[in-house]
C-alpha cells in the first residue's frame, strides 16, 4: 500500500510480472544445479559410485578412469548452470531496458526515491515508511547482486578469452560463490516477508504479482 494515499493499491506491469517470474525459475534453476553437483554429481562421491557398481558386473576401472567420468558428468550439469547464467544475463539486461520505459509510477528509481522522501518527510507513520524504505533498499542490494552475479558468471564462463586476466579468476570464482550464497539469503527473507506481509496487513501480495493487482 501507498504510505501517502492508503486507499491506492500497487500496480505492477506485465512485463514486470514476467520478468519476475522468470527470474525465479532461472534463480532456481541455478541453484539447483549448483546443490545437485555439490552433492549428487560430486568428484569423489560419483567416481566411488560409478567404480562400485561396475566391478559388480566384473568390469574394472582405475580410480582415474572412474574419476574422469564423474567430472564428465559434472561438466555437463555445470553446463547447464551456464545456460542459466546466460538466461539470467538476458533478463537483468530486459529488467533495466524495462525501467526506461516502464510508466513513471513504476519506475525501481522513483519507488525508492519516493520512499526515501516519505520517510524523511512524514513524521506520522514513520514505522510504515521506515519499512517501505527498507523493503526498496533490500531490492536495491538484490538488484546489485545480480548485476555482480552476471558479471563474474560471465567472466567464468568465458574464462580463456579473459586470459590476460587470468590471476584473478580464483578471486572471481570466490566472489561470485560469496554473491549466490547472499542472493539465496535474499530468497529466504523475501519469501518469509512475503509471508508474513500476507497473513497481516498486506494481503494478495502474491496475488498482485499474478494478476497486476486492483485499482482503488
Amino acid at each position: 500500500m501507498d504510505v501517502v494515499h492508503p486507499i491506492t493499491v500497487k500496480k505492477y506491469s506485465a512485463s514486470i510480472r514476467l520478468w519476475h517470474w522468470a527470474n525465479a525459475v532461472v534463480i532456481s534453476g541455478s541453484l539447483i544445479t549448483v546443490l545437485i553437483n555439490s552433492t549428487i554429481t560430486d568428484d569423489h562421491t560419483t567416481s566411488s559410485f560409478f567404480k562400485d557398481e561396475l566391478q559388480k558386473s566384473n568390469v574394472s576401472v582405475s580410480d582415474d578412469q572412474a574419476r574422469s567420468v564423474a567430472h564428465a558428468l559434472s561438466d555437463k550439469v555445470w553446463d547447464v548452470h551456464v545456460y542459466f547464467g546466460y538466461c539470467l544475463a538476458a533478463l537483468l539486461l530486459f529488467r533495466f531496458l524495462l525501467e526506461f520505459f516502464q510508466l513513471v509510477d513504476q519506475k525501481f528509481i522513483r519507488k525508492i526515491k519516493s520512499a526515501y522522501v516519505q520517510f524523511n518527510d512524514i513524521k506520522l507513520s514513520r514505522q510504515e515508511t521506515r519499512h517501505e524504505l527498507a523493503v526498496k533498499s533490500l531490492y536495491a542490494i538484490f538488484y546489485a547482486l545480480l548485476v555482480i552475479m552476471v558479471i563474474t558468471g560471465l567472466f567464468l564462463a568465458f574464462e580463456d578469452a579473459m586470459a590476460p586476466f587470468k590471476a584473478i579468476r580464483h578471486s572471481v570464482k570466490s566472489l561470485h560463490g560469496f554473491c549466490m550464497y547472499l542472493i539465496l539469503g535474499f530468497i529466504v527473507v523475501h519469501i518469509a516477508g512475503v509471508f508474513l506481509a500476507e497473513r497481516k496487513n498486506d494481503k494478495g501480495i502474491v496475488s498482485d504479482m499474478i494478476n497486476g493487482g486492483g485499482g482503488d
